[in-house]
């Protein structure tokens, strides 16, 4: 069960009153909840990318840049075969 919680947000008057326009005045709180959820979806990605760059630098599989590109390709074209094939 999801559990609201009253907030108070001061924000530009300018921009409340697109979001209404967008949301209508009865459904900003959901529209800004839902904007709030994908910016901190985003951001935790970032955060998790920026923490993990370069982890695999020195790995056995990927000596090269180069070596990465085409395991990527390789997926690809597997999945791209996978679904010709599912017909």
């Amino acid at each position: 069960m999801r559990m609201n919680v009253r907030t108070n947000l001061l924000l530009p008057k300018d921009l409340v009153d697109r979001v209404d326009e967008v949301a209508g005045p009865r459904g900003r709180s959901r529209y800004v909840a839902a904007a709030l959820e994908k910016q901190l979806r985003r951001d935790l990605w970032h955060a998790a990318a920026e923490a993990t760059a370069g982890i695999w630098k020195d790995h056995p599989l990927f000596p090269t840049d180069e070596s990465v590109v085409e395991w990527v390709r390789a997926g690809r074209a597997e999945e791209r075969d996978h679904l010709a094939n599912r017909g």
